[in-house]
């Protein structure tokens, strides 16, 4: 099983970004998804969470500016990012729990200039 992440980049403040992480390999399900974010010399922070019943849960920091969605047909969860500060800088992590174990993707960097 690996999670392929893309969509980072460098992009002005008030721009907006959308990530993709999508699981493939062979295994019997996707569960909870989730992206985490991990700014130079913080511990990785949750930013948004999925799960298979549509409950959706988001940092306090993010709220009305970030939304997660996912697609189970391609095995696919998104971020879409508007209204991109500078804090938000940091590598983006996706998370999945698949077939009842934990994965974590490679990670794509995301840089917000002021």
């Amino acid at each position: 099983v690996q999670l392929q992440a893309s969509g980072g980049g460098l992009v002005q403040a008030g721009g907006s970004l959308r990530l993709s992480c999508t699981v493939s390999g062979t295994f019997f399900g996707v569960y909870h998804m989730a992206w985490y974010r991990q700014a130079p010399g913080k511990q990785r922070d949750l930013v948004a969470s999925i799960g298979t019943n549509a409950r959706i849960d988001y940092a306090a920091a993010v709220k009305g500016r970030f939304s997660i969605s996912r697609d189970d047909t391609r095995n696919t969860v998104y971020l879409q990012m508007n209204s991109l500060k500078p804090e938000d800088t940091g590598v983006y992590y996706c998370y999945a729990v698949v077939s009842a174990r934990d994965y974590w993707g490679q990670g794509t960097q995301v840089t917000v200039s002021s």
